[in-house]
This record gives structure tokens, C-alpha cells and sequence, in this order.
């Protein structure tokens, strides 16, 4: 089912189902599967340019040879800008620790190093936006096997997605936009919530 605040579409396993990334389980396994780079828009290609000469050095001769050839992003197969990947399936900014996979840029922003942390469809995932034909945006809940460890922490800590990232969720739609998901949330527990919300 689906509920809608503002131009949002909103899936209601977002505030139904739980999640919570487990860094130590998966090893950053996101950052390096798949088949395409992160969802990117142009303004976060130019901050993420700003950026380079701040985690050059943390990137891969691979990675750095990419990003040279090519620049930090291209066009996929389905028309959407993506980060440029390495071998088919690594992000150029995915880095390595004590066996993890790590994100260069936001490693440098948490460091303070960096103004720019991670494109935002890296930051909502496991939500996946999607931009509708009747101009409204969706967001809905993306599965995927390597995530199976996250799903399980967070049923342990009885953690919503929609709380998991908060933080990313107010980056990209706002405070007051958040209060009214945190509503109607609030609703659905109650077994209140009609459809749709606006």
C-alpha cells in the first residue's frame, strides 16, 4: 500500500518493515555489488568534483585511472547518471579498512575534511527514489540479499526504516516534511491512517 505526503508516494513497508545496517556483518558489501554506480544529479556531480583532490589519495589506482578516463560519473544503460564504477561493479569512491568497504567522500566529510558527504541515493538506500509520470516522486523499499544481516538487526533493535534515516530523509525533503511521515507513522500504529495522507 501507499500513502502520499506532499509530491511524495510513499510505500507503507518503509514505516512497517525494520532496518538497521550492520557494518561488521555485511563489510560494506553495497559499495561493491551490483551493476551500476549510485544515482547521481548534476549538482552532485559538481560536489562531488569539488571534492576529489580531498580523497584522491584514498581511491584506487583502478579507481583513479576511471575517474581520469571518464570522470566521476557517466550515463548507464537505462539513461541515468550514475558514479563511474571500477571492474563492472565498484564504486570509484569505495575504499578498504580492516577488511571493510568504506565511502571515500563520506569518510572525508565525517572527518571534516569535505563539505559533501554521499550522494543522497546512497544515503536513503534501502529507499530507492524514483521520479513518477505524473510529476510525483516515489520512494519505495528495495530488497536485496546482501542487506539480510541489516533486516535482522534491525527486527533486534525494533528500528523502522524511516527512523534508520531520518538523517538522510530530512537532507533530501526537510524537517517538516519528516514530522508529517513521523504522523502518519504514527497512525499506521494505530490502525488510523487513511489513504491517502497529504
Amino acid at each position: 500500500m501507499f500513502f502520499q505526503i506532499d509530491n511524495v508516494l510513499i510505500t507503507t513497508e518503509i514505516l512497517t518493515e525494520r532496518f538497521c545496517c550492520d557494518l561488521d556483518a555485511c563489510k560494506g558489501e553495497c559499495c561493491v555489488e551490483g551493476d551500476a554506480g549510485a544515482p547521481v544529479t548534476l549538482d552532485e556531480v559538481a560536489a562531488i568534483e569539488d571534492s576529489l583532490d580531498v580523497v584522491w589519495d584514498e581511491l584506487s589506482a583502478s579507481a583513479q585511472a576511471i575517474i581520469d578516463k571518464q570522470g566521476v560519473a557517466y550515463t548507464d544503460e537505462e539513461g541515468d547518471l550514475v558514479t563511474s564504477i571500477v571492474g563492472g561493479k565498484d564504486c570509484v569512491f569505495t575504499c578498504h579498512d580492516n577488511g571493510c568497504c568504506f565511502c571515500a567522500l563520506e569518510k572525508a566529510y565525517r572527518a571534516g575534511k569535505a563539505r559533501f558527504c554521499k550522494p543522497i541515493s546512497c544515503a536513503l538506500y534501502p529507499i530507492r527514489e524514483v521520479s513518477l509520470s505524473n510529476g510525483l516522486i516515489g520512494l519505495n523499499y528495495h530488497r536485496w540479499n546482501v542487506c539480510q544481516e541489516a533486516v535482522k538487526k534491525g527486527k533486534e533493535l525494533d528500528l523502522p526504516i524511516y527512523k534508520f534515516l531520518k538523517e538522510p530523509l530530512v537532507r533530501r525533503f526537510g524537517n517538516e516534511w519528516y514530522e508529517m511521515l513521523e504522523a502518519a507513522a504514527e497512525e499506521l500504529s494505530t490502525s488510523r491512517l487513511s489513504f491517502p495522507v497529504g
